[in-house]
C-alpha cells in the first residue's frame, strides 16, 4: 500500500506528462490511500478541466467514479492536532499534512511530486518518478 497526493491520482485518471509515471505506480502497487481530503481536492481538478472544456461534465463524472472505485475501502480521516502538528513544523499547508499525517498513520511512503513535502518529509515522501523507476528494476 502507498499513499497518493492528489496529483497523482489526477495523472492517472488525467492526461499529461506523468501519466505513463502514475500507471507505472500502479502497476507497482494498486493499493492506493489517500485523507478523505482527495475528493475535494480531485474535484476542483475535474472543475478545472471543464471550465477549459477539456472534459464534459458526464466525463469528469465517470473519471470521479472511477477514482473512487481504485480508492474505496482505502479513505482515512485524520486528526486534526496531527495535521496541525505538521503544518507547525513544516512550511506546508494543512492540506499537504494530511496526506503526510496518513502516510505515517499507515507507515507506508506517500508518493508524491511536491518538491516541497519531498524536501521537508524526506522519510515518509517518494517522488513519483523514483517510485515508478523502481518498478522498472
Amino acid at each position: 500500500m502507498i499513499v497518493v497526493d492528489t496529483n497523482v491520482i489526477g495523472y492517472l485518471f488525467l492526461s499529461s506528462e506523468q501519466s505513463l509515471l502514475a500507471e507505472r505506480a500502479l502497476q507497482k502497487d494498486s493499493e492506493w490511500a489517500a485523507p478523505i481530503l482527495w475528493r475535494s481536492e480531485f474535484r476542483s481538478v475535474l472543475t478545472l478541466y471543464m471550465r477549459k472544456k477539456l472534459i464534459t461534465l458526464q466525463q469528469a463524472q465517470s473519471i470521479m467514479n472511477g477514482a473512487l472505485e481504485l480508492l474505496r475501502g482505502r479513505e482515512y480521516e485524520v486528526l486534526s492536532y496531527e495535521v496541525l502538528r505538521l503544518a507547525t513544523e513544516t512550511n506546508c499547508s494543512a492540506y499537504d499534512c494530511e496526506f503526510i499525517a496518513v502516510a505515517k498513520d499507515l507507515n507506508v511512503p506517500l508518493v508524491t511530486v511536491d518538491k516541497q513535502l519531498i524536501r521537508e518529509f524526506p522519510t515518509v515522501t517518494l517522488s513519483l518518478r523514483t517510485f515508478s523507476q523502481e518498478s522498472q528494476n
